[in-house]
């Protein structure tokens, strides 16, 4: 395995629960430290590299390093502990899952507990308040001994690589796209970059984008491209027809819609189509779901696009992504950045001259 992909296995392994990044985006600063000539942090959390900054054009590439998880909303004279949901987190696929809980005095295990299947199994709507962990404490008393109401929990998976360089794991959702921006930044290193060139791992997208904001708002890009994962169709529950037909090894999914800026994805094909890279589609009509959506409303407005992973089982305990589609992503992306002049016009109508 390259030192580089090392390092996605170790950002995926990195708890990252929404409002809690502060370990991961630590680990991501340290391994773009040597690339950048620029490092920052701002208030919301956000981890900046920044390549030439005195440049007036200006393009903000966005991964965020948050997590979907738990919250501990109460604990029962028995020691059980409930749970809230942080983020798009669905409750029927934890049961009997193993949990992390981090605790201000360290890391506690658990397991979602789970009616046995001799006294009727599992209720076929499962919601978050039917679900507890199960630390092995005798009482309430005890478990506040190493957890509090608010702590984070997450589900205890490590990475796991499969057939055709594809791998399983907890949070590929995106931890991927903070992987993608410190590799662009790693791989523009020493190259004749035109324009000022801001990659950020934010904070917060899981939840409520305000990591989204505060970058888009700090930096005033002349344009902004949040990197994500999408939903893949190519397995056997999913529906290409309607959902799109986006598959594993295909390539990056560009979004087409309102929100996406027409001259930045026309950009982006002409560069796909001089380094052979194959693209692939989605549809964005009203929002993107992605950081895009609050990059594009800061300041005086920032033209953006969207460039995803496809991403199999989204926001499942284990998520599935290839290696082929991240390395043609990072591709695409430091062929985009290296063909800017700094001088590209983004406006969809320009006045007519007299």
């Amino acid at each position: 395995m390259s030192k580089s992909h090392q390092f996605l296995y170790e950002l995926v392994n990195t708890p990252s629960p929404s409002g809690y990044e502060e370990l991961v985006q630590s680990k991501w600063l340290n391994y773009v430290q040597p690339f950048a000539d620029e490092l920052r942090t701002d208030h919301a959390g956000n981890a900046y590299a920044v390549l030439n900054p005195n440049a007036p054009f200006k393009v903000l590439i966005a991964g965020h390093a948050d997590e979907i998880g738990f919250l501990v909303k109460s604990i029962d004279e028995r020691g059980f502990i409930y749970v809230e949901k942080l983020g798009g987190i669905s409750p029927a696929n934890a049961l009997g899952m193993e949990v992390t809980i981090h605790g201000e005095r360290g890391e506690v295990t658990g397991t979602f507990g789970t009616n046995a299947e001799h006294h009727g199994g599992a209720k076929d709507k499962i919601t978050v308040d039917d679900l507890y962990i199960d630390i092995g404490a005798t009482s309430k008393d005890e478990v506040m001994q190493y957890i509090r109401v608010g702590d984070p929990a997450i589900y205890d998976v490590t990475p796991k690589t499969l057939l055709n360089q594809r791998v399983s794991a907890r949070g590929l959702d995106n931890r991927s796209g903070a992987y993608i921006v410190a590799e662009v930044i790693r791989r523009l290193q020493g190259e004749k970059v035109q324009v000022g060139v801001y990659g950020v791992s934010t904070v917060n997208e899981e939840t409520n984008m305000g990591g989204a904001y505060f970058a888009g708002a700090q930096v005033e890009p002349t344009m902004a491209i949040a990197l994500d994962v999408t939903f893949a169709t190519d397995y056997p529950s999913a529906d290409p027809k309607k959902n799109g037909d986006v598959q594993l090894g295909k390539g990056p999914v560009l979004a087409i819609g309102a929100p996406i800026n027409r001259k930045i994805n026309g950009i982006f094909e002409r560069v796909a189509s001089e380094n052979g890279i194959d693209l692939q589609y989605e549809l964005t009509p009203r929002t993107t779901g992605t950081d895009a959506d609050r990059l594009r409303v800061t300041g005086r407005g920032v033209p953006v696009a969207v460039v995803s992973l496809p991403l199999r089982y989204m926001h499942a305990p284990r998520e599935v992504v290839s290696l082929e589609d991240i390395e043609l992503e990072i591709e695409l992306l430091v062929r985009f950045i290296l063909s800017l002049e700094g001088k590209e016009g983004l406006k969809p109508v320009e006045v007519p001259s007299n």
